[in-house]
Protein backbone atom coordinates (compact mmCIF):
# COMPACT_ATOMS: atom_id res chain seq x y z
CA UNK A 1 0.00 0.00 0.00
CA UNK A 2 2.74 2.25 1.04
CA UNK A 3 4.46 2.08 -2.33
CA UNK A 4 1.49 2.56 -4.40
CA UNK A 5 1.17 5.59 -2.41
CA UNK A 6 5.48 6.43 -3.30
CA UNK A 7 4.45 5.68 -6.45
CA UNK A 8 1.17 8.15 -6.74
CA UNK A 9 3.19 10.79 -5.15
CA UNK A 10 5.95 10.18 -7.67
CA UNK A 11 4.22 10.15 -10.71
CA UNK A 12 2.06 13.43 -9.61
CA UNK A 13 6.07 15.36 -9.10
CA UNK A 14 6.61 14.09 -12.56
CA UNK A 15 3.38 15.22 -14.23
CA UNK A 16 3.51 18.90 -12.26
CA UNK A 17 7.13 19.05 -13.59
CA UNK A 18 6.73 18.30 -16.85
CA UNK A 19 4.20 20.66 -16.91
CA UNK A 20 6.26 23.02 -15.42
CA UNK A 21 8.66 22.91 -17.80
CA UNK A 22 5.88 23.01 -20.82
CA UNK A 23 5.26 26.52 -18.97
CA UNK A 24 7.89 27.83 -18.96
CA UNK A 25 8.87 26.11 -22.84
CA UNK A 26 6.00 28.56 -23.62
CA UNK A 27 6.41 31.41 -21.95
CA UNK A 28 7.80 34.10 -24.37
CA UNK A 29 10.67 36.27 -22.93
CA UNK A 30 12.12 39.24 -24.42
CA UNK A 31 15.97 39.79 -25.50
CA UNK A 32 18.22 42.48 -25.23
CA UNK A 33 16.69 43.86 -28.75
CA UNK A 34 13.71 43.68 -27.86
CA UNK A 35 12.39 40.40 -29.98
CA UNK A 36 10.60 37.94 -28.21
CA UNK A 37 11.74 34.85 -27.60
CA UNK A 38 10.46 31.23 -26.08
CA UNK A 39 12.45 28.14 -25.01
CA UNK A 40 11.84 25.27 -26.87
CA UNK A 41 13.27 21.92 -25.64
CA UNK A 42 16.40 23.54 -24.53
CA UNK A 43 16.83 25.90 -27.84
CA UNK A 44 15.49 29.62 -27.84
CA UNK A 45 12.87 29.97 -30.48
CA UNK A 46 11.56 33.21 -32.53
CA UNK A 47 9.10 32.71 -34.32
CA UNK A 48 9.14 33.40 -38.05
CA UNK A 49 5.56 35.31 -39.01
CA UNK A 50 3.45 34.55 -41.33
CA UNK A 51 3.82 35.98 -44.82
CA UNK A 52 1.52 39.08 -45.11
CA UNK A 53 -1.58 39.24 -47.48
CA UNK A 54 -0.71 40.45 -50.66
CA UNK A 55 3.18 39.76 -50.97
CA UNK A 56 5.15 37.04 -52.34
CA UNK A 57 8.66 35.34 -52.61
CA UNK A 58 11.21 37.67 -54.29
CA UNK A 59 13.22 34.29 -54.79
CA UNK A 60 14.97 34.98 -58.47
CA UNK A 61 13.01 38.50 -58.71
CA UNK A 62 14.17 40.19 -61.46
CA UNK A 63 12.85 44.24 -62.69
CA UNK A 64 12.96 45.46 -66.39
CA UNK A 65 15.71 46.08 -68.26
CA UNK A 66 17.59 49.43 -67.37
CA UNK A 67 19.55 50.75 -70.44
CA UNK A 68 21.30 53.28 -67.79
CA UNK A 69 21.16 52.87 -63.98
CA UNK A 70 20.80 55.93 -62.66
CA UNK A 71 22.66 56.03 -59.09
CA UNK A 72 22.30 57.77 -55.66
CA UNK A 73 25.23 57.77 -53.70
CA UNK A 74 24.39 57.86 -49.45
CA UNK A 75 27.13 58.00 -46.84
CA UNK A 76 30.47 59.11 -47.91
CA UNK A 77 32.94 58.86 -45.80
CA UNK A 78 34.92 56.18 -45.75
CA UNK A 79 33.23 53.38 -48.26
CA UNK A 80 31.36 55.74 -50.07
CA UNK A 81 33.72 57.88 -52.16
CA UNK A 82 35.82 54.83 -53.38
CA UNK A 83 32.38 53.55 -54.69
CA UNK A 84 31.76 56.80 -56.66
CA UNK A 85 35.10 56.43 -58.03
CA UNK A 86 34.26 52.68 -58.98
CA UNK A 87 31.07 53.57 -60.81
CA UNK A 88 32.83 56.09 -63.09
CA UNK A 89 34.58 53.48 -64.71
CA UNK A 90 31.24 51.36 -65.42
CA UNK A 91 29.69 52.08 -68.53
CA UNK A 92 25.41 52.64 -68.92
CA UNK A 93 25.84 54.35 -65.45
CA UNK A 94 24.53 57.79 -64.32
CA UNK A 95 25.55 59.76 -61.02
CA UNK A 96 22.82 61.58 -60.45
CA UNK A 97 23.21 62.42 -56.72
CA UNK A 98 25.94 62.42 -53.78
CA UNK A 99 24.41 62.39 -50.29
CA UNK A 100 26.22 63.11 -46.82
CA UNK A 101 25.49 64.19 -43.78
CA UNK A 102 28.44 66.44 -44.09
CA UNK A 103 27.96 68.92 -47.17
CA UNK A 104 31.51 68.85 -47.73
CA UNK A 105 32.37 65.34 -48.49
CA UNK A 106 29.49 64.87 -50.65
CA UNK A 107 31.04 67.46 -52.86
CA UNK A 108 34.66 66.60 -52.14
CA UNK A 109 33.28 63.71 -54.28
CA UNK A 110 32.83 65.56 -57.57
CA UNK A 111 36.31 65.51 -58.11
CA UNK A 112 36.01 61.78 -59.67
CA UNK A 113 33.39 63.03 -62.23
CA UNK A 114 35.40 65.43 -63.05
CA UNK A 115 38.57 63.13 -63.42
CA UNK A 116 36.08 60.40 -65.76
CA UNK A 117 34.53 63.75 -67.74
CA UNK A 118 30.92 63.21 -65.98
CA UNK A 119 28.81 65.60 -65.23
CA UNK A 120 27.78 67.14 -61.66
CA UNK A 121 26.08 65.21 -59.29
CA UNK A 122 23.38 66.95 -57.21
CA UNK A 123 24.66 67.73 -53.70
CA UNK A 124 22.32 66.48 -50.53
CA UNK A 125 23.45 66.73 -47.17
CA UNK A 126 22.41 67.51 -43.57
CA UNK A 127 20.36 64.61 -40.83
CA UNK A 128 17.73 63.40 -43.70
CA UNK A 129 19.31 64.62 -46.73
CA UNK A 130 18.95 61.00 -48.02
CA UNK A 131 15.51 61.77 -48.13
CA UNK A 132 14.97 64.21 -50.61
CA UNK A 133 17.50 62.21 -52.50
CA UNK A 134 15.31 59.21 -52.60
CA UNK A 135 12.33 61.09 -53.58
CA UNK A 136 13.21 61.96 -56.87
CA UNK A 137 12.03 59.63 -59.86
CA UNK A 138 14.85 60.21 -62.07
CA UNK A 139 17.23 57.44 -59.81
CA UNK A 140 17.13 53.84 -60.30
CA UNK A 141 19.55 52.99 -57.28
CA UNK A 142 20.39 53.94 -54.20
CA UNK A 143 23.60 52.48 -52.77
CA UNK A 144 24.30 53.61 -49.20
CA UNK A 145 27.42 53.08 -47.42
CA UNK A 146 26.68 55.44 -44.31
CA UNK A 147 27.18 54.20 -40.82
CA UNK A 148 26.03 50.92 -39.46
CA UNK A 149 22.70 52.80 -37.37
CA UNK A 150 21.75 54.17 -41.03
CA UNK A 151 21.45 51.76 -42.77
CA UNK A 152 18.39 50.79 -42.36
CA UNK A 153 16.25 53.70 -41.91
CA UNK A 154 17.58 54.93 -45.38
CA UNK A 155 17.22 51.47 -47.20
CA UNK A 156 13.68 51.51 -45.67
CA UNK A 157 12.85 55.34 -46.46
CA UNK A 158 14.59 54.67 -50.36
CA UNK A 159 12.35 51.43 -51.01
CA UNK A 160 9.03 53.09 -49.65
CA UNK A 161 10.04 55.60 -52.82
CA UNK A 162 9.97 52.99 -55.24
CA UNK A 163 13.83 52.47 -55.55
CA UNK A 164 16.29 49.21 -55.54
CA UNK A 165 18.66 49.42 -52.92
CA UNK A 166 22.18 48.24 -52.14
CA UNK A 167 23.61 48.28 -48.43
CA UNK A 168 26.96 48.61 -47.30
CA UNK A 169 27.74 45.51 -44.61
CA UNK A 170 26.12 44.90 -41.91
CA UNK A 171 22.87 46.18 -43.46
CA UNK A 172 20.62 45.32 -41.06
CA UNK A 173 21.59 45.33 -37.21
CA UNK A 174 18.66 43.20 -36.08
CA UNK A 175 16.31 41.00 -36.52
CA UNK A 176 13.22 44.14 -36.31
CA UNK A 177 14.92 45.40 -39.54
CA UNK A 178 15.58 42.26 -41.19
CA UNK A 179 12.37 41.40 -41.36
CA UNK A 180 11.27 44.78 -42.26
CA UNK A 181 13.77 44.81 -45.49
CA UNK A 182 12.21 41.26 -46.14
CA UNK A 183 8.97 42.64 -46.22
CA UNK A 184 9.44 45.49 -48.43
CA UNK A 185 11.40 43.98 -50.83
CA UNK A 186 8.35 41.27 -51.10
CA UNK A 187 5.52 44.24 -51.32
CA UNK A 188 7.34 46.72 -53.60
CA UNK A 189 9.70 44.11 -56.21
CA UNK A 190 12.46 46.27 -55.36
CA UNK A 191 15.95 44.73 -55.13
CA UNK A 192 17.49 44.65 -51.47
CA UNK A 193 21.03 43.86 -52.40
CA UNK A 194 23.68 43.02 -49.42
CA UNK A 195 26.92 44.67 -51.12
CA UNK A 196 29.11 41.84 -49.48
CA UNK A 197 32.10 42.18 -51.19
CA UNK A 198 33.92 39.14 -50.35
CA UNK A 199 31.81 36.80 -52.18
CA UNK A 200 33.84 38.24 -54.93
CA UNK A 201 37.01 38.21 -54.27
CA UNK A 202 39.45 35.41 -56.30
CA UNK A 203 40.27 32.64 -54.13
CA UNK A 204 36.41 32.64 -52.80
CA UNK A 205 35.41 32.82 -56.34
CA UNK A 206 37.60 30.28 -57.88
CA UNK A 207 36.90 27.76 -55.07
CA UNK A 208 33.41 28.02 -55.13
CA UNK A 209 33.30 27.09 -59.00
CA UNK A 210 35.61 24.11 -57.89
CA UNK A 211 32.83 23.35 -55.22
CA UNK A 212 29.72 23.52 -57.58
CA UNK A 213 31.97 21.39 -60.33
CA UNK A 214 32.23 18.69 -57.11
CA UNK A 215 35.55 18.99 -56.82
CA UNK A 216 35.98 18.43 -53.65
CA UNK A 217 33.14 16.45 -52.86
CA UNK A 218 30.12 17.46 -50.76
CA UNK A 219 31.10 19.72 -48.36
CA UNK A 220 30.36 18.90 -44.94
CA UNK A 221 32.17 21.36 -42.64
CA UNK A 222 32.74 25.69 -43.59
CA UNK A 223 34.73 28.15 -41.53
CA UNK A 224 34.63 31.99 -41.74
CA UNK A 225 36.02 34.77 -40.14
CA UNK A 226 36.72 38.66 -40.28
CA UNK A 227 39.62 38.92 -37.68
CA UNK A 228 41.02 42.33 -37.93
CA UNK A 229 43.06 44.41 -35.47
CA UNK A 230 41.31 47.98 -36.04
CA UNK A 231 43.70 49.65 -33.67
CA UNK A 232 44.67 52.27 -35.98
CA UNK A 233 41.22 53.01 -37.39
CA UNK A 234 39.20 53.62 -34.25
CA UNK A 235 39.50 57.43 -34.04
CA UNK A 236 38.52 57.73 -37.92
CA UNK A 237 35.12 56.70 -37.73
CA UNK A 238 32.53 59.18 -37.76
CA UNK A 239 32.14 61.39 -34.50
CA UNK A 240 28.61 62.88 -33.94
CA UNK A 241 30.06 66.05 -32.30
CA UNK A 242 32.46 67.01 -30.02
CA UNK A 243 31.01 64.90 -27.32
CA UNK A 244 31.19 61.87 -28.83
CA UNK A 245 34.48 60.15 -27.67
CA UNK A 246 34.46 56.87 -29.42
CA UNK A 247 33.11 57.11 -32.61
CA UNK A 248 30.28 54.99 -33.77
CA UNK A 249 31.63 51.87 -34.29
CA UNK A 250 33.34 51.72 -31.02
CA UNK A 251 30.10 52.96 -29.39
CA UNK A 252 27.79 50.02 -31.33
CA UNK A 253 30.66 47.42 -29.92
CA UNK A 254 30.35 48.63 -26.37
CA UNK A 255 26.15 48.50 -26.84
CA UNK A 256 25.86 45.58 -28.49
CA UNK A 257 27.05 41.74 -28.03
CA UNK A 258 27.71 39.25 -30.68
CA UNK A 259 29.35 38.75 -34.12
CA UNK A 260 28.34 41.96 -35.22
CA UNK A 261 30.31 41.65 -38.54
CA UNK A 262 29.79 37.85 -39.64
CA UNK A 263 28.66 38.56 -43.12
CA UNK A 264 32.48 38.95 -44.51
CA UNK A 265 33.05 34.99 -43.18
CA UNK A 266 29.55 33.93 -43.85
CA UNK A 267 29.06 35.38 -47.01
CA UNK A 268 30.99 32.92 -49.36
CA UNK A 269 30.66 29.72 -47.18
CA UNK A 270 26.71 30.43 -47.25
CA UNK A 271 26.91 30.59 -51.11
CA UNK A 272 29.64 27.55 -51.33
CA UNK A 273 26.77 25.33 -49.00
CA UNK A 274 23.67 26.47 -51.12
CA UNK A 275 22.09 27.95 -48.06
CA UNK A 276 18.32 28.66 -49.15
CA UNK A 277 19.02 27.28 -52.39
CA UNK A 278 18.47 24.02 -51.13
CA UNK A 279 19.92 23.84 -47.48
CA UNK A 280 19.19 26.34 -44.55
CA UNK A 281 20.98 27.50 -41.09
CA UNK A 282 18.99 25.55 -38.62
CA UNK A 283 20.76 26.39 -35.11
CA UNK A 284 23.55 28.17 -33.56
CA UNK A 285 25.99 28.37 -30.94
CA UNK A 286 27.77 31.35 -29.70
CA UNK A 287 30.53 31.87 -27.20
CA UNK A 288 32.29 34.98 -26.71
CA UNK A 289 35.78 36.02 -24.35
CA UNK A 290 35.27 38.59 -22.42
CA UNK A 291 35.78 42.79 -23.13
CA UNK A 292 39.27 43.66 -21.67
CA UNK A 293 41.02 45.44 -25.51
CA UNK A 294 37.48 46.91 -25.90
CA UNK A 295 36.86 47.86 -22.35
CA UNK A 296 40.20 49.67 -22.45
CA UNK A 297 39.74 51.35 -25.36
CA UNK A 298 36.34 53.06 -24.20
CA UNK A 299 38.17 53.97 -21.00
CA UNK A 300 41.42 55.54 -22.61
CA UNK A 301 39.08 57.49 -24.64
CA UNK A 302 35.98 58.82 -22.04
CA UNK A 303 38.53 58.56 -19.16
CA UNK A 304 36.26 56.47 -17.09
CA UNK A 305 35.63 53.16 -16.03
CA UNK A 306 33.40 51.33 -18.04
CA UNK A 307 31.37 48.45 -16.23
CA UNK A 308 29.74 46.94 -19.43
CA UNK A 309 31.76 47.07 -22.16
CA UNK A 310 28.87 43.98 -23.77
CA UNK A 311 30.87 43.04 -26.81
CA UNK A 312 33.22 40.02 -26.47
CA UNK A 313 37.21 41.08 -27.53
CA UNK A 314 36.67 37.11 -29.85
CA UNK A 315 33.09 35.82 -30.78
CA UNK A 316 32.91 32.25 -31.93
CA UNK A 317 29.39 30.93 -33.48
CA UNK A 318 28.64 27.37 -34.71
CA UNK A 319 25.89 26.95 -36.83
CA UNK A 320 24.50 23.86 -37.79
CA UNK A 321 22.33 23.80 -41.37
CA UNK A 322 19.17 21.20 -42.04
CA UNK A 323 21.31 18.66 -43.97
CA UNK A 324 23.79 18.55 -41.31
CA UNK A 325 26.39 20.36 -42.13
CA UNK A 326 28.68 22.77 -39.76
CA UNK A 327 29.86 26.41 -40.28
CA UNK A 328 32.10 28.43 -37.95
CA UNK A 329 32.27 32.02 -37.96
CA UNK A 330 34.57 34.20 -35.88
CA UNK A 331 34.93 37.96 -35.05
CA UNK A 332 37.92 39.89 -33.65
CA UNK A 333 38.29 43.66 -34.04
CA UNK A 334 40.23 43.98 -31.05
CA UNK A 335 43.18 42.19 -30.34
CA UNK A 336 46.43 41.75 -32.15
CA UNK A 337 46.54 39.36 -34.68
CA UNK A 338 47.19 39.31 -38.30
CA UNK A 339 44.35 39.71 -40.54
CA UNK A 340 42.80 36.95 -40.87
CA UNK A 341 39.36 36.50 -43.49
CA UNK A 342 39.40 33.50 -43.21
CA UNK A 343 37.48 31.03 -45.66
CA UNK A 344 37.59 27.43 -45.28
CA UNK A 345 35.60 24.34 -47.28
CA UNK A 346 35.96 20.81 -45.75
CA UNK A 347 34.93 18.18 -48.84
CA UNK A 348 34.35 14.38 -48.58
CA UNK A 349 37.09 14.49 -51.21
CA UNK A 350 38.99 17.54 -51.13
CA UNK A 351 39.98 21.03 -48.68
CA UNK A 352 40.65 24.38 -49.47
CA UNK A 353 41.59 27.04 -47.49
CA UNK A 354 42.57 30.91 -47.56
CA UNK A 355 44.65 32.62 -44.85
CA UNK A 356 47.04 32.15 -43.12
CA UNK A 357 48.01 29.86 -45.41
CA UNK A 358 46.28 29.66 -49.39
CA UNK A 359 45.78 26.50 -50.82
CA UNK A 360 43.75 23.03 -51.79
CA UNK A 361 44.63 19.67 -50.63
CA UNK A 362 43.46 17.12 -52.80
CA UNK A 363 44.89 13.47 -53.88
CA UNK A 364 46.44 12.31 -57.30
CA UNK A 365 42.72 10.59 -57.77
CA UNK A 366 40.63 13.38 -57.30
CA UNK A 367 43.03 15.69 -58.85
CA UNK A 368 42.70 13.75 -62.14
CA UNK A 369 38.59 13.34 -61.51
CA UNK A 370 38.75 16.74 -61.31
CA UNK A 371 40.27 17.40 -64.88
CA UNK A 372 44.11 18.33 -63.63
CA UNK A 373 46.64 15.71 -64.47
CA UNK A 374 49.62 15.35 -61.47
CA UNK A 375 53.09 15.40 -62.36
CA UNK A 376 53.72 14.75 -58.15
CA UNK A 377 53.49 10.76 -58.41
CA UNK A 378 52.65 10.38 -54.60
CA UNK A 379 50.37 13.26 -54.35
CA UNK A 380 48.01 13.11 -51.36
CA UNK A 381 45.71 15.15 -49.61
CA UNK A 382 47.86 15.38 -46.21
CA UNK A 383 49.44 18.86 -47.79
CA UNK A 384 48.41 21.02 -49.78
CA UNK A 385 48.75 20.78 -53.35
CA UNK A 386 52.40 21.70 -55.12
CA UNK A 387 52.34 24.91 -56.71
CA UNK A 388 52.35 23.91 -60.30
CA UNK A 389 48.82 21.64 -59.30
CA UNK A 390 47.61 24.38 -57.68
CA UNK A 391 47.67 26.52 -60.72
CA UNK A 392 46.68 24.29 -63.14
CA UNK A 393 43.67 23.88 -60.92
CA UNK A 394 42.65 27.62 -60.44
CA UNK A 395 43.51 28.07 -64.49
CA UNK A 396 40.91 25.11 -65.17
CA UNK A 397 37.89 26.19 -62.47
CA UNK A 398 38.64 29.53 -63.02
CA UNK A 399 35.70 31.60 -62.31
CA UNK A 400 33.62 33.01 -65.59
CA UNK A 401 33.37 36.54 -63.36
CA UNK A 402 37.11 36.87 -62.96
CA UNK A 403 37.42 35.68 -66.87
CA UNK A 404 34.96 39.02 -67.46
CA UNK A 405 36.10 41.69 -65.32
CA UNK A 406 39.42 40.17 -63.11
CA UNK A 407 41.69 42.50 -65.36
CA UNK A 408 39.81 45.78 -65.34
CA UNK A 409 39.29 45.31 -61.39
CA UNK A 410 42.82 44.41 -60.56
CA UNK A 411 43.37 48.22 -62.25
CA UNK A 412 40.52 50.35 -60.80
CA UNK A 413 41.19 48.35 -57.34
CA UNK A 414 38.38 48.57 -54.28
CA UNK A 415 40.02 46.32 -52.00
CA UNK A 416 42.14 44.47 -54.70
CA UNK A 417 39.41 44.79 -57.34
CA UNK A 418 36.78 42.61 -55.57
CA UNK A 419 34.21 45.72 -55.16
CA UNK A 420 34.53 46.75 -58.66
CA UNK A 421 33.69 43.57 -59.66
CA UNK A 422 30.89 43.33 -57.13
CA UNK A 423 29.52 46.61 -58.62
CA UNK A 424 30.46 45.27 -61.88
CA UNK A 425 28.34 42.70 -61.29
CA UNK A 426 25.34 44.41 -60.09
CA UNK A 427 25.17 47.08 -63.06
CA UNK A 428 25.17 44.04 -65.53
CA UNK A 429 22.17 42.57 -63.69
CA UNK A 430 20.49 45.44 -63.55
CA UNK A 431 20.64 46.11 -67.34
CA UNK A 432 20.14 42.29 -68.32
CA UNK A 433 17.12 42.27 -66.11
CA UNK A 434 18.51 39.27 -64.30
CA UNK A 435 18.54 38.36 -60.40
CA UNK A 436 21.07 40.09 -58.22
CA UNK A 437 23.90 37.66 -57.42
CA UNK A 438 22.49 38.32 -53.13
CA UNK A 439 18.62 38.98 -52.53
CA UNK A 440 17.29 40.32 -49.44
CA UNK A 441 17.22 36.49 -47.82
CA UNK A 442 20.79 36.41 -48.02
CA UNK A 443 21.27 40.27 -46.39
CA UNK A 444 18.84 38.76 -43.71
CA UNK A 445 20.31 35.44 -42.30
CA UNK A 446 23.65 36.42 -42.63
CA UNK A 447 23.02 39.89 -40.46
CA UNK A 448 20.83 38.03 -38.34
CA UNK A 449 23.61 36.20 -36.41
CA UNK A 450 24.28 39.32 -34.88
CA UNK A 451 21.30 39.23 -32.56
CA UNK A 452 20.79 35.51 -32.57
CA UNK A 453 24.40 35.16 -30.98
CA UNK A 454 23.62 37.67 -28.57
CA UNK A 455 20.34 35.68 -27.13
CA UNK A 456 22.84 32.85 -27.36
CA UNK A 457 25.22 34.01 -25.10
CA UNK A 458 22.96 36.27 -22.68
CA UNK A 459 20.94 32.85 -21.61
CA UNK A 460 24.01 30.46 -21.20
CA UNK A 461 25.68 30.16 -24.58
CA UNK A 462 22.13 28.14 -25.51
CA UNK A 463 21.38 26.74 -28.77
CA UNK A 464 18.71 29.51 -31.18
CA UNK A 465 16.58 28.54 -33.86
CA UNK A 466 16.99 30.38 -36.67
CA UNK A 467 13.80 32.10 -38.07
CA UNK A 468 13.29 31.05 -41.87
CA UNK A 469 13.41 34.60 -43.90
CA UNK A 470 12.24 32.08 -46.89
CA UNK A 471 8.84 31.25 -44.83
CA UNK A 472 9.49 27.56 -46.04
CA UNK A 473 10.74 28.35 -49.74
CA UNK A 474 14.50 27.47 -48.82
CA UNK A 475 14.38 24.32 -50.78
CA UNK A 476 12.83 25.52 -54.02
CA UNK A 477 15.96 26.26 -55.86
CA UNK A 478 18.49 23.02 -55.99
CA UNK A 479 22.23 25.17 -55.77
CA UNK A 480 23.60 28.42 -55.69
CA UNK A 481 23.69 29.81 -59.23
CA UNK A 482 25.40 33.49 -60.82
CA UNK A 483 22.54 34.29 -63.58
CA UNK A 484 24.45 34.90 -67.03
CA UNK A 485 22.09 36.79 -70.37
CA UNK A 486 22.30 35.33 -73.78
CA UNK A 487 25.66 36.63 -75.71
CA UNK A 488 23.45 38.17 -77.56
CA UNK A 489 21.73 40.06 -75.58
CA UNK A 490 24.76 40.84 -73.06
CA UNK A 491 26.73 42.56 -76.09
CA UNK A 492 23.50 44.03 -76.86
CA UNK A 493 23.15 45.87 -73.78
CA UNK A 494 27.24 46.45 -73.78
CA UNK A 495 26.88 48.23 -76.70
CA UNK A 496 23.79 51.05 -75.47
CA UNK A 497 25.92 51.11 -72.18
CA UNK A 498 28.94 52.43 -73.67
CA UNK A 499 27.26 54.47 -76.17
CA UNK A 500 25.49 56.44 -73.71
CA UNK A 501 28.42 56.90 -71.59
CA UNK A 502 30.36 58.33 -74.62
CA UNK A 503 27.60 60.83 -75.09
CA UNK A 504 27.19 61.47 -71.42
CA UNK A 505 31.13 62.38 -71.39
CA UNK A 506 31.39 64.57 -74.19
CA UNK A 507 28.62 66.61 -72.18
CA UNK A 508 30.69 66.58 -68.98
CA UNK A 509 33.11 67.53 -70.81
CA UNK A 510 31.86 70.83 -71.77
CA UNK A 511 30.42 71.57 -68.55
CA UNK A 512 33.35 71.24 -66.17
CA UNK A 513 35.41 72.94 -69.42
CA UNK A 514 32.86 75.76 -69.25
CA UNK A 515 33.10 76.05 -65.56
CA UNK A 516 37.42 75.82 -65.48
CA UNK A 517 36.77 78.98 -67.54
CA UNK A 518 34.33 81.00 -65.25
CA UNK A 519 37.20 80.50 -62.71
Amino acid sequence: MKKLKYLSLSLCLLAGLTACTAQQDSAVQTGAQGTEWRWDKGTIVVETPERPAGQKSVIGLTVPKMEVVRVGFVGLGMRGPGAVERFTHIPGTQIMALCDYEKERAERCQKYLKAASLPKADIYYGEKGYEELCQRDDIDLVYIAADWLHHFPIAKYAMEHGKNVAIEVPSAMNLSQCWELVNLSETTRKHCMILENCCYDWFEMNTLNMAQNGVFGEILRAQGAYIHNLDQFWDYYWKNGKDDKLGWRLDYNMRHRGDVYATHGLGPVAQALNIHRGDRMKTLVAMDTKSVVGKALVEERTDSTCSNFRNGDHTTTLIRTENGKVIEIQHDVMTPQPYNRLYQLTGTKGFANKYPVEGYALDASQLSASGVQPKVDDLSAHGFLPADESKALVEKYQHPILKKYGEMAKEVGGHGGMDFIMDSRLVYCLQNGLPLDMDVYDLAEWCCLAELGELSMDNGCAPVAFPDFTRGEWNVVKGYKHAYASPEAEQESMEKAKAFTAKLKEQGAKEWAEEDKSK
